[in-house]
């Protein structure tokens, strides 16, 4: 199993002030996607599980384009 190590890295320059250095980083944390991927491993869930939440989301995501799509006419 490989181990993949996403890094987000600001420099801070010396006109930089404290927030807009973070607010940098919060922002490239954001897309790379760390917390999403820190919260998805913060507990173990069963492959059964996984499969599971997935099926449902996939539901919810059908239903909603189906209510969209009913109501467009």
């Amino acid at each position: 199993m490989e181990v993949i190590f996403k890094v987000a890295e600001v420099v801070v320059k010396d006109f930089d002030s404290f927030e807009t250095a973070l607010r940098r980083f919060k922002k490239k944390v954001q897309d790379a996607g760390l917390l999403q991927e820190m919260r998805k491993r913060e507990y173990y869930e069963a492959p059964s599980v996984r499969r599971k939440k997935k099926l449902l989301a996939a539901i919810r995501k059908e239903r909603r384009r189906q209510k969209r799509e009913n109501a467009s006419y």
